[in-house]
């Protein structure tokens, strides 16, 4: 394992010790909101401090971005670690057993190492560039599938952004007639994990955020799959607007979607 991987790995288990201890009772947990329909607890906060606090043991000079403590600029500016500690946090909050540590490396701009972590199930995913991705240390792949057609797809709901509500209904109407089905499980850490793992066959979100998909990325893509914005170009990371699975297959649902959302979500 690189060693940058081994100590991601070792982040997120400790970040998964503190979680796990916590869904022991839930009564402990305190929940705030901190924007239009979006919580943290202290567990979030917690969590992200023991990756914090173990990353910049073995590397005191990277910077940091997570979404609970904000930034923390290092000395090398090569190297930024990308933290979500709790991605799933609503699921976690009522006792809904899906949720995931998120953590990626970027170097000079470029996810080069991702771990997603789901505690409760033992499962870690990891990927190193241009080494493949993994489950629980075997190698995993996306599905072969290269239509909508009988596909099973994972989605999230625009529930911070409302106003994109129907451009949202009107894109899952144009993939779910096609579909075998559509999955909203509330991780999208988690869903990205499941298309690398081959377990759906693609995922579609909007508005999400860089410590939700950067280690997400590398994994789909290690793992021989696609991730575009749903203009089918690379923008992803700016506007927040993520497709991936199977390079085909993303290219039929951006097909699908384009002539049904608003310019504002092509950009």
């Amino acid at each position: 394992m690189h060693p940058m991987l081994n100590i991601a790995v070792r982040a997120a288990r400790n970040a998964g010790k503190v979680i796990l201890r916590a869904c022991e009772d839930l009564s402990k947990i305190e929940a705030q909101q901190k924007g239009s329909n979006d919580f943290v607890t202290n567990i979030d906060k917690d969590a992200e401090a023991i990756i914090r606090d173990t990353i910049l043991k073995a590397f005191p000079n990277h910077s940091l971005v997570g979404e609970e403590l904000g930034v923390i600029e290092g000395t090398d500016a090569d190297y930024q670690w990308v933290i979500d500690p709790l991605d799933g946090t609503t699921n976690f909050i009522k006792g809904i057993p899906h949720f995931a540590v998120s953590i990626a490396l970027k170097v000079k701009g470029r996810v080069d190492q991702a771990v997603i972590y789901d505690p409760i199930r033992s499962e870690l995913f990891t990927a190193s560039r241009g080494q493949g991705a993994q489950l629980n240390n075997t190698r995993i792949r996306v599905t072969k599938s290269n239509d909508i057609a009988g596909s099973v797809l994972a989605t999230g709901f625009p529930f911070k952004q409302k106003h994109h509500l129907d451009a949202y209904t009107e894109a899952f109407k144009a993939l779910f007639i096609h579909t075998a089905d559509i999955r909203r499980a509330g991780s999208p850490a988690l869903d990205m994990a499941y298309v690398a793992a081959g377990r759906i066959d693609g995922f579609f979100e909007l508005g999400l955020k860089p410590w939700n998909t950067a280690a997400g990325e590398l994994l789909v893509k290690e793992a021989g799959g696609m991730v575009m914005d749903f203009a089918g170009g690379a923008g992803y990371n700016h506007s927040g607007n993520v497709i991936c699975g199977s390079p085909k297959l993303c290219q039929l649902v951006v097909k699908e979607i384009r002539p049904v959302l608003t310019e504002s979500l092509l950009c």
